[in-house]
């Protein structure tokens, strides 16, 4: 029943396929690759189906940031290394008694000192700088975690918008059925002389809106499909269930305690900043440097023994501000821990309440309010198919139950935007980081 619009249907579909390829364009596909994951005959084979946790693992293994954290662990492993390291000592060479211009021969009282000197670490620095290191490494890894985690968040929202699209265009397929409906009817009474001419033309253009409105969902659905691959850098070769779309099931799974890799982040600035405080300790104790040499006198030949030594005086630095500071960051360190699990803790216990209302307000929705509008529909379409209503009267109930059914997608939306924070937060994406980090 589309033949009145068709002309204008078709420029509507060829502006979105070229609103598509230009998203495309600055996602960086190429030109080929979106037509080809935008053609759907209806011959093709059926895609397969790409649930949330296969989205997840696919996004895991193919995270880009990777390479970078394991350089950035190399690095760490290496500070390890050479922190471990003693340090070096010292060769010394002096001539002592040169002679004095003409007074006598070059070496006839020259000496030759040769002094070997090793510094004595006596505050235990070696064990605090390795300490240090560890710490350093330990915070690395812990902060590469979190951005992991961080980044599978950003894939199940990726995921979630293209179940929130598919319902749009769900809706948005209802409304044009229900104008086209409006539009035949319509129709058919101006041509009997029952409706004024003006009825049949609003009418029609509230079916031309129809079509914009549902070219514009497939456009936003084809780019929300986009958005979701690019996170393992594939193409549009899955189809997800729609019913997942409607799934509440997550409102009912026991919540999980926070994330321990966004705790360990701070757990490793805590022990971080305890090293930097061992290491500051372990300066505030002053190394020794002891000297042993040989002297030769070249006016007798004789060769003597030299040893020595040197220490510094601790009077006025002891290097107790760089402890105090030190200490007090450990301090400030254990604070932020418990001060973030505190407001993440309020975060999900926010979150969990708000699951549980969209779900109660949602199955409302679909098992009270949407039948009741369906019915109010049918009825009204029928009376006015025999004259008892009026088109506004249609038009009317037509809106209210589109409106129910765009507030059903709204309040979904936001219970899956919800739970997919709360995974996050939950550390609920572990599992899949494991599993990636199994397969390298």
């Amino acid at each position: 029943m589309r033949h009145p619009t068709a002309g204008l249907a078709g420029r509507r579909a060829r502006a979105a396929m070229a609103s598509v390829l230009a998203i495309t364009a600055g996602l960086g596909l190429p030109c080929g690759m979106a037509l080809a994951q935008n053609a759907t005959p209806a011959a093709e084979a059926p895609l397969p189906t790409l649930t949330l946790p296969d989205a997840l693992v696919r996004a895991a293994q193919s995270d880009p940031a990777i390479a970078g954290s394991d350089a950035r662990t190399r690095a760490a492993e290496a500070g390890v290394r050479q922190a471990d390291v003693r340090t070096n000592p010292r060769l010394g060479v002096a001539v002592e008694n040169l002679p004095t211009v003409g007074g006598g021969g070059l070496i006839d009282r020259t000496e030759v000192r040769l002094t070997y000197s090793q510094e004595l670490e006596r505050g235990g620095d070696r064990v605090a700088r390795t300490g240090r290191a560890r710490g350093e490494a330990d915070l690395v890894a812990a902060e590469a975690r979190v951005r992991r985690l961080d980044r599978l968040e950003q894939a199940q929202l990726a995921y979630v918008e293209v179940l929130v699209a598919e319902a749009e265009l769900d809706v948005a397929r209802q409304r044009l059925a229900l104008a086209e409906r409006v539009h035949v009817e319509t129709s058919r009474r101006v041509a009997a002389a029952r409706d004024p001419l003006f009825a049949g033309s609003r009418a029609e253009a509230e079916l031309v809106e129809a079509q914009i409105d549902l070219d514009q969902a497939e456009t936003r659905l084809r780019v929300a499909r986009i958005a979701l691959a690019k996170f393992w850098d594939g193409t549009v070769d899955f189809s997800i269930p729609s019913d997942l779309f409607y799934d509440t099931s997550a409102s009912r799974a026991p919540v999980g305690e926070i994330a321990q890799a966004d705790l360990l982040v701070f757990d490793a600035r805590r022990n971080l900043a305890a090293a930097d405080a061992a290491v500051q300790r372990a300066a505030a104790v002053p190394n020794a440097t002891v000297d042993v040499g040989l002297r030769h006198d070249w006016d007798t030949g004789g060769v003597g023994l030299v040893i020595g030594g040197s220490i510094p005086l601790q009077r006025y630095d002891r290097n107790q501000g760089a402890i105090d500071q030190a200490e007090a960051l450990a301090t400030a360190a254990t604070a932020d821990r418990n001060a973030f699990r505190v407001e993440k803790d309020r975060e999900v216990a926010r979150l969990q309440v708000d699951i549980s209302a969209g779900a109660s307000e949602a199955s409302r929705l679909r098992e009270d309010a949407l039948p009741l509008a369906e019915r109010a529909v049918a009825e009204v379409e029928a009376g006015f198919a025999r004259g008892g209503f009026t088109y506004n009267d249609v038009v009317s109930a037509h809106r209210a139950l589109l409106d129910l059914r765009l507030r059903l997608v709204e309040v979904l939306s936001e219970l899956h935007r919800d739970v997919a924070r709360r995974d996050r937060l939950t550390g609920a994406h572990d599992p899949f980081i494991l599993q990636s980090e199994a397969r390298r």
